[in-house]
C-alpha cells in the first residue's frame, strides 16, 4: 500500500471495524441493483464549475492509473476465478476505462443533473456493495492530510521523529519489531535500535507524530515558514489496532461519545496513558519527502477532497467510479449539520482500517477544517458501482 493511510481519523476512533469481518472472497460482494430515484442527482456539480473541474480532475487521476502496468497487474489478480471481481463481468480493466471515458464525456457535455442522471441510468449498469450486514449497509468514515509544526532537526521542543524507510527494510527479518520494539513506551527509544539515522523530521507531539502514522501523509510547518509534506514509504507487518477501540473496551470512553476530538481531549487530560494504548497498535509507517505534492492515494496518483473514496482493495475494483449515498457535516450558521449528499467518487485508496464491503472512506481535504469534518463522519449509507452496460 503506497499514499494515504486511509481509515485516517476514524482509523483511530472507528466503533465499526472491529465487528466487520472480510467476507469470504468467494461470496458476491457486489450485485446488479436498481439505483434509488434520487441517488445520482450530484446536483453540487452544477453549483460551480470548479465542483465539475474536481470530478474531472479525480476522473483523470484513475484513468492514468488504470492505464497503467500497475492497473494490469492488479486487475488481473482481481478478476481471478474465484475472486469477487468475476462478479461485474469479463475483462473488468478495460470495462472499467470505457466506463471512466464515457463518464466524463457525460460530465461534459451535460448540462444539469437531471440530464445527467438520465444518461447514466440509460447506459450503466449499478453495483451496488452488499455492506457489513449482507444487505447493502455501508459504514462511511472521514480521513483528511493533517497539517502540524515540526522541524527538521531534533529541539528540546521537538522530540518525536517520523521515520525513513530502512534501506535493508526487505531484509529484515520477520516477524518485524513492533512498535514497542521500535520506539519504546514513551516513543523516544528508537535511539538503540534499527530506526537511529532514519529521523526525518520532528514533530512537537507524540500523539500527532502517531496520528501521521495512521492518515499516512502530513504538511508540516517548519519553524521558518516553510511547508515540508511527507508521504506513506512502507509499513512493517503488523495488523492495525484501533486505540480508539481499545479505549471503549477498557471503559474509557464511551462507545457512543468516541470522536477524535474526545480522544485527543482524553490523552491531553492523561499524558502518561500515551505510553500505555498507542503501543498496542504494532503496526509501524515509514515516509519519505513528497515535495509539496498533493496527498496519493494508494493506486500513486493524487485524492481529490470529497471525491476519492478507500475501500478494501483485496474486494473492490481500484480506480472504478462510483456513486456513495450518505450524510456529510457542513457548517451551516455557526453549528455542524448533518446533510445527505449524493455524489461521484473514484474508489483511490484503502487502508489497514478499512476492511470488508461494509466500510468507505471518504478523503475530506487537508488541514484542520478538513480534519473537523472528517472527524465527524460515522454515517451508514449505500455505496454503488458504475460500469457501463455490456
Amino acid at each position: 500500500m503506497a499514499g494515504l493511510f486511509a481509515g485516517g481519523i476514524q482509523g483511530v476512533v472507528i466503533l465499526a471495524t472491529s465487528a466487520i469481518a472480510t467476507a469470504p472472497t468467494v461470496a458476491p460482494l457486489i450485485r446488479p441493483s436498481q439505483l434509488p430515484p434520487t441517488v445520482a442527482l450530484d446536483t453540487v456539480l452544477w453549483q460551480s464549475s470548479q465542483e465539475r473541474a474536481r470530478l474531472l480532475q479525480a476522473i483523470d487521476h484513475s484513468l492514468r492509473y488504470l492505464r497503467s502496468d500497475k492497473a494490469r497487474r492488479d486487475y488481473a489478480a482481481y478478476t481471478a476465478p474465484g475472486q469477487p471481481g468475476t462478479a461485474l463481468g469479463s475483462n473488468l480493466h478495460q470495462r472499467v476505462i470505457r466506463s471512466l471515458e464515457r463518464f466524463r464525456h457525460l460530465v461534459q457535455t451535460h448540462r444539469s443533473a437531471t440530464a445527467l442522471q438520465a444518461a447514466v441510468k440509460r447506459e450503466f449498469v449499478f453495483y451496488q456493495s452488499i455492506g457489513a450486514d449482507g444487505q447493502g449497509q455501508v459504514v462511511f468514515t472521514g480521513y483528511y492530510a493533517p497539517t502540524y509544526r515540526a522541524s527538521l532537526v531534533p529541539t528540546p521542543e521537538y522530540r518525536y521523529p517520523l521515520f525513513r524507510r530502512p534501506p535493508d527494510f526487505e531484509q529484515w527479518p520477520q516477524p518485524h519489531p513492533t512498535r514497542l520494539e521500535l520506539e519504546g513506551a514513551d516513543g523516544q527509544q528508537w535511539r538503540n535500535g534499527p530506526l537511529r539515522g532514519l529521523e526525518l523530521v520532528y514533530l512537537r507531539d507524540r500523539l500527532e507524530a502517531f496520528l501521521v502514522h495512521v492518515q499516512g501523509s502530513a504538511e508540516l510547518q517548519l519553524p521558518d515558514g516553510r511547508r515540508f509534506t511527507v508521504g506513506y514509504a512502507g509499513k512493517t507487518h503488523h495488523p492495525y489496532t484501533s486505540i480508539g477501540q481499545e479505549l471503549i473496551r477498557e471503559g474509557k470512553i464511551a462507545r457512543e461519545e468516541l470522536t477524535l476530538p474526545r480522544l485527543i481531549a482524553y490523552f491531553r487530560a492523561n499524558p502518561g496513558e500515551l505510553d500505555r494504548y498507542l503501543p498496542r497498535n504494532a503496526s509501524f509507517v515509514f515516509f519519505e519527502p513528497t515535495q509539496g505534492r498533493p496527498p496519493l492515494g494508494s493506486l500513486s496518483t493524487p485524492v481529490t477532497p470529497e471525491r476519492s473514496i478507500a475501500t478494501d482493495r483485496s474486494l473492490m475494483p481500484p480506480g472504478a467510479l462510483a456513486v456513495i449515498h450518505t450524510q456529510l457535516p457542513f457548517h451551516i450558521r455557526g453549528q455542524w449539520r448533518s446533510i445527505p449528499v449524493s455524489r461521484f467518487v473514484l474508489d483511490q485508496d484503502t487502508g489497514s482500517a478499512i476492511r470488508g464491503p461494509g466500510r468507505v472512506d471518504i478523503f475530506m481535504g487537508t488541514g484542520d477544517g478538513a480534519k473537523g469534518r472528517a472527524g465527524l463522519i460515522n454515517t451508514p449509507g449505500q455505496l454503488y458501482y458504475l460500469l457501463l452496460r455490456e
